[in-house]
Order: structure tokens, then C-alpha cells, then sequence
């Protein structure tokens, strides 16, 4: 991204990138924790936006996709490594109900409402709470009524590199009258580096004995299926791109690819649990992911179309990253059966996600 402006303090370095059309300044980040390993976070959509990472060999790379411009994103959002909320995933025709009120958000993926909504905590420019060489801290209120949704909503995003190739990133959220909530993070990973190619020789594994079939708007149907037998059983490590093509799996036709829940749990957890380990046979590079959600959906990039310039100046095309977001099940509020996505006034809404990157040289890292 063009650089506009440049500033430091407590040895971490706070870029202005530009400005949205009303004139609200955009801030790039950068996080070090003395290793080597380098984060830069957008104060727009509270996003991770670069992440280096070194490979079995000690050579560093850039492992997330990102628009290779301010202007890309502002013209043509897609969720690169943003915050999304304030339900992350699909609410069934971006309907439902709370103590007898049924409320109606924004239509934004079909007939159904996607991660928050037409204007999402993903397009907003957040503020900047705290800011240290090795974390920042960002706060959105979402203000009752804000895209529908009923409460006002204060969320805080928190980006902490914590040394030994460990990245945390801690949601949390409070209102003022009750309302749904759902963060995660839209982060798109291919672990041999931004420009680098396909993303589907990744060798992915997922701890969970069930997934939540979808309907060809990508809404859960209810049922809890077992992957044992389908294109959808990560328990033991494969390559992404193996079963992808399978033409006896309707559900790799909903979406295109990959784009489903998997059943990590039936509720949230207080300790942070593996949900996802992911291999790079070519770089060596492994990324253990952590999370507290019962959730994890996982999209293969299936919409990577060659209409995108990402910032080494490569085209993303389809199947060049894929996403890992640890979150609630997908339409929660429609669907009693998946737990709760409700929030009331003294309560504390919590999600903490942890990367922890490795080689395959080392042993597995894990919690």
C-alpha cells in the first residue's frame, strides 16, 4: 500500500495509508516481538493485514492475501484478514427474533445476511485504544439499531504477538440491551507465501467428527452430519485440493469448494483447544490454530476469481488461500439447536484465537 505518512512511538511504527470517502484517516500497524515474526493490522475493519513467517529454512514470507491498495479494498471489500461481525457467517434471509421482536438486517449474500451485514464491522474504521511495539488494541461501537441489529455494541480487538511464533487475537464485546454477537477473523492464508499460487497441496487437518450441511444458499440445514466416508473428514491430515473435485458430494457444489462449519464443539470453551493444524509440504511451514469456539468454518477459496491484484502485484485466483474462522455455527439465532448467540447487558462476549506457527522441522506445536 502507498505510504502517505509515517510516525513511531514505543518503537512501533504507525503508517496513514489514506482516507474513506467521508475523510476518516486509515492507519497501518506494525507489531514486532524481537524474534523476526512482523504483523501490520489496518485500523480499517480491524484487519491483520501481513504476517511474516519463516519457513523450514529460515527465510521469512508474507502468509496472508491482501488488496495491494487502500483504494482496492474501498472499492471492492472481501473480508482480507478483517474483523467480522456483528455476526460473523450467514443469518437465514437476515431474519430473526429476540424476546419477541423479530428484526431484519441487511440481504447482502443473496437472499441471506453475510458477516454483519452490507456495512459490517469489516468496512469501518475502528479506533486505536492502545498501541505497544508487540500489540494494539481496537475499539468499534455499533450503535443500536446499527445495521438492525438492537443494543449498542462496544467491541475491542486485540492483535498481540506473544514471541515464540504465537499471534493472539481476543475479541471481546458488552452491550447495553440484549443482542446477537458473533467475531472472528477473516484472515486468508497460504503459508508458502502472498503470491505464491494454490493453496490446496496445504495439508489440512480438523479435529471434529461432524459438519453442518448446507442448503444452496449456504444455510445450515439443522442436521449435524459425520464426515466419516466424505469429502469432509480432515481427522487426519490431507491436502486441501485431494477431494475437492469429488462429484459425489453435492455439498462441494453449494459453495463452490469448501465453505461449511465444522462440529468442533457444542459450546464455547474457557481454555483455548486445537480446531485446526495446517501443513505446507513446500515451505515446511505449519500454523496450529487455537481457539475457545465451537465452530470452525472453513472456506477454501472458492471465489478467488483473477479480478484481484494482491500487494506483491500477483492475481488471486481460485483455491490460492483459504479461511479458518473459529465462530459460533452459522444462522444460531434461527436455530436453538446450535446453543446461543445471545449477549445481554453484564455479560462479556469472548472469542481469543491463537496462530501458532512451527516448521516441520520442529515437533507439532501444541496446547
Amino acid at each position: 500500500m502507498a505510504l502517505a505518512a509515517a510516525s513511531a512511538a514505543h518503537g512501533q511504527a504507525r503508517t496513514v495509508l489514506g482516507t474513506t470517502a467521508d475523510g476518516t484517516r486509515v492507519e497501518s500497524i506494525q507489531l514486532r516481538d524481537g524474534s523476526g515474526m512482523q504483523a501490520t493490522v489496518l485500523t480499517l475493519g480491524a484487519a491483520l493485514h501481513s504476517l511474516q513467517v519463516p519457513d523450514r529454512d529460515g527465510a521469512y514470507a508474507d502468509v496472508l492475501l491482501a488488496d495491494g491498495t487502500l483504494q482496492a479494498t474501498l472499492d471492492k471489500p472481501q473480508y482480507f484478514g478483517a474483523t467480522v461481525g456483528r455476526f460473523a457467517n450467514r443469518i437465514a434471509a437476515g431474519r430473526f427474533s429476540l424476546d419477541g421482536h423479530t428484526y431484519q438486517v441487511p440481504t447482502n449474500d443473496g437472499p441471506n445476511s453475510l458477516h454483519g451485514g452490507s456495512r459490517g464491522f469489516d468496512k469501518v474504521v475502528w479506533d486505536v485504544v492502545e498501541a505497544k511495539a508487540d500489540h494494539v488494541t481496537l475499539r468499534h461501537v455499533s450503535a443500536d439499531g446499527e445495521q438492525g441489529f438492537p443494543g449498542t455494541l462496544t467491541v475491542t480487538a486485540t492483535y498481540t504477538l506473544q514471541g515464540n511464533g504465537r499471534l493472539l487475537v481476543e475479541y471481546r464485546a458488552t452491550t447495553d440491551a440484549p443482542t446477537i454477537v458473533n467475531l472472528s477473523n477473516h484472515a486468508y492464508w497460504n503459508l508458502s507465501g502472498e503470491g505464491s499460487g494454490t493453496a490446496m497441496e496445504h495439508e489440512l487437518t480438523i479435529p471434529a467428527s461432524t459438519y453442518t450441511p448446507v442448503d444452496a444458499t449456504l444455510i445450515p440445514t439443522g442436521v449435524l452430519q459425520p464426515v466419516e466416508g466424505t469429502a469432509f473428514d480432515f481427522r487426519t491430515a490431507k491436502p486441501i485440493g485431494r477431494d475437492l473435485r469429488r462429484g459425489d458430494e453435492p455439498q462441494l457444489l453449494h459453495g463452490h469448494g469448501y465453505d461449511h462449519n465444522w462440529v468442533i464443539s457444542r459450546s464455547p470453551s474457557k481454555e483455548l483447544r486445537e480446531v485446526a493444524r495446517v501443513h505446507d509440504p513446500r515451505s515446511g511451514r505449519v500454523m496450529t490454530l487455537l481457539s475457545t469456539q465451537p465452530g470452525l468454518q472453513f472456506y477454501s477459496g472458492n471465489f478467488l476469481d483473477g479480478s484481484t491484484v494482491g500487494k506483491s502485484g500477483s492475481v488471486y485466483r481460485q483455491g490460492d488461500a483459504i479461511a479458518l474462522e473459529p465462530q459460533l455455527f452459522p444462522d444460531t439465532p434461527n436455530q436453538p439447536a446450535f446453543g446461543s448467540s445471545r449477549l445481554d447487558p453484564g455479560q462479556t462476549y469472548l472469542n481469543r484465537i491463537v496462530y501458532q506457527f512451527s516448521t516441520d522441522r520442529d515437533a507439532p506445536a501444541r496446547r
